[in-house]
C-alpha cells in the first residue's frame, strides 16, 4: 500500500486505515547510526531471520530499505521499501530487514493494542503462527 508520507501527521487516509484495522498504538523510529542507541547490535538483530507472534505493520516515512520474507518453498523474496510504503506482515512470517547504502530509515510502527516486541529466530517452528502462515499460502496458491 502506498500513502503520502509527507502528510502522515494529519493524513485522513492513514487515520481511516488505523481505525479500520484497529491500529491503536503507534510510534516512530529512526534507524540511523547517530539516532538509534546500540545501532550496530540492533542492525544485527534486524537482519537475523525471525518471526513475531503478532502482525508487524510498518509505514516508511523517509528513505529506503529492504525486507526479505520466505515464500512457501522457503526461498527468500526481497522487497524494496521506500517512502510512503506501508506493509503488514502476518504473524508467523519469517523475515529480516536491512538498510540500503544510505544506512538510514524513518518508519512508523503500528500495533493492535499494546506493542509486542519479542522476535523468535528461525528455529521457532514450534509456535502455531508459522503453520498458520503456510496454510494461508497453500490456500492462495
Amino acid at each position: 500500500m502506498k500513502l503520502d508520507a509527507d502528510k502522515y501527521e494529519n493524513d485522513p487516509e492513514l487515520e481511516k486505515i488505523r481505525k479500520a484495522r484497529n491500529y491503536s498504538w503507534m510510534d516512530i523510529i529512526t534507524i540511523c547510526k547517530d539516532k538509534l542507541p546500540d545501532y550496530e547490535e540492533k542492525m544485527k538483530m534486524f537482519y537475523e531471520e525471525h518471526l513475531h507472534l503478532d502482525d508487524e505493520i510498518r509505514y516508511i516515512l523517509d528513505a529506503t530499505g529492504y525486507l526479505d520474507v520466505r515464500d512457501k518453498e522457503d526461498r527468500w523474496i526481497r522487497i524494496f521499501r521506500e517512502k510512503g510504503d506501508m506493509i503488514s506482515l502476518l504473524a508467523g512470517i519469517y523475515h529480516r530487514f536491512m538498510l540500503d547504502e544510505k544506512n538510514c530509515l524513518k518508519t512508523m510502527r503500528l500495533f493492535v493494542g499494546d506493542p509486542v516486541w519479542p522476535a523468535f529466530n528461525r528455529l521457532a517452528d514450534h509456535f502455531e503462527a508459522p503453520g498458520q502462515h503456510l496454510e494461508f499460502l497453500a490456500q492462495t496458491a
